[in-house]
């Protein structure tokens, strides 16, 4: 994806304006864009705005909230999504991470304002505000019940926290530098942490201790992922027999983005180094799509897909700008990745429109997080946006 179209941000508003106009663009790495303009020619009844676009630019289907756009002359096109709804006073400043439950009735998200709240993922409204980090959140995220959430701050601590009541049961002590991301072993009886302190840990929720340590990663950690991975790749063998306070960790994958470009893998159970791959610059963030395949993303704007059977070289590189990627999120058979530029979007397959949700006007978009079709954002201008895809 070397090629992008660009749209003005509050495309849908402008239109909706008398006489509205969107700015537009075509544009191809390392080359001058190809600017255009979409006119309105009125709204019909069911609120969706009749448009056309200046020469060199195509209109496809237009809904209320949607419109497809193309430029032939560079073979390249987008399906842009307006949110469905704006969450502003979640937060008073930039949103920093960000989850819904797994039934999607709440929300959980952390701000750079020093708060961290539960919310109402159908109206944004406030249920609570869990407290006791010292500084910054930097990760939340629900355990696969939605009444759990887990966080992890720059006071180098990890936090389980009821949604229901705001208690703060649990408090793992143990790193050395700030968490950065989580990850869950299946129902959440063990889970997994990585911080700028170069580790990531392995540890169990009942007791609060820590069951073991990956080191190693030439840096901070900024990413984590676990998955089940195909029984062909090799996950070794634990040198010691494990604690059995470690619950459905062997067969599984831990992924690792790290500072240094390198995607290090591990077997969970066995704490043993499975591959390793390297990118061109620091890797932020990762996710599993399937048994075999998984995605990272670096600072260079650059997504790769690999298989983990033969990481030797990528199967794809996607790249939409040289903005930052910083999340990466699996949705249906494939990945939503925001962007530093403001951009969040779904690369589509070779049957469909890559798909990109419109909103930040170039602030970063920090997170990305779905339950079924609905899809939610965080970014730097401390709104929570919420899209139907």
């Amino acid at each position: 994806m070397a090629v992008r179209m660009i749209l003005q941000s509050d495309w849908l508003d402008a239109l909706r304006e008398n006489d509205g106009h969107a700015w537009l663009s075509c544009k191809r790495l390392g080359q001058p864009s190809v600017q255009g303009e979409l006119k309105s020619m009125g709204v019909s009844n069911d609120g969706s705005v009749y448009v056309t676009a200046s020469e060199g630019f195509q209109v496809g289907e237009v809904t209320k909230r949607s419109i497809v756009l193309s430029c032939p002359r560079e073979n390249c096109g987008a399906k842009f999504v307006a949110p469905t709804t704006v969450f502003q006073k979640i937060h008073s400043k930039a949103v920093s991470c960000l989850d819904v439950s797994s039934g999607g009735g709440l929300g959980v998200s952390c701000s750079t304002d020093g708060t961290m709240k539960v919310w109402e993922a159908g109206n944004g409204t406030v249920r609570r505000e869990l407290q006791g980090h010292i500084g910054e959140v930097n990760t939340c995220r629900f355990f696969p019940s939605g009444m759990v959430v887990l966080s992890g701050g720059m006071d180098s601590q990890l936090k389980i926290w009821s949604a229901e009541d705001g208690s703060c049961p649990v408090t793992f002590r143990g790193h050395k530098g700030g968490i950065l991301d989580t990850a869950m072993i299946e129902r959440g009886r063990n889970v997994v942490s990585c911080s700028r302190d170069g580790t990531a840990k392995l540890w169990d929720c009942g007791s609060a201790s820590c069951l073991g340590t990956y080191s190693d990663c030439g840096g901070p950690v900024n990413g984590c992922a676990v998955g089940v991975p195909d029984n062909s790749v090799t996950l070794g063998e634990p040198d010691e027999t494990p604690s059995d306070r470690e619950v459905l960790t062997e067969g599984k994958l831990l992924l690792l983005a790290c500072e240094d470009g390198q995607l290090r893998a591990f077997g969970v159970q066995s704490r043993k180094p499975v591959f390793q791959f390297a990118a061109f610059a620091a890797l932020n963030c990762c996710c599993f799509l399937s048994s075999v395949r998984v995605v990272c993303g670096s600072q260079d704007g650059r997504i790769y897909e690999l298989d983990i059977r033969d990481t030797r070289q990528p199967v794809q590189v996607v790249q939409l700008s040289e903005s930052p990627v910083l999340s990466l999120f699996r949705f249906q058979s494939e990945f939503l990745a925001s962007l530093g530029d403001g951009t969040s979007f779904l690369p589509g397959m070779e049957e469909t429109l890559p798909v990109q949700l419109t909103g930040p006007d170039c602030d970063p978009t920090y997170r990305v997080a779905a339950c079924g079709s609905h899809v939610y954002t965080a970014c730097r201008d401390g709104v929570v946006r919420k899209y139907v895809l």
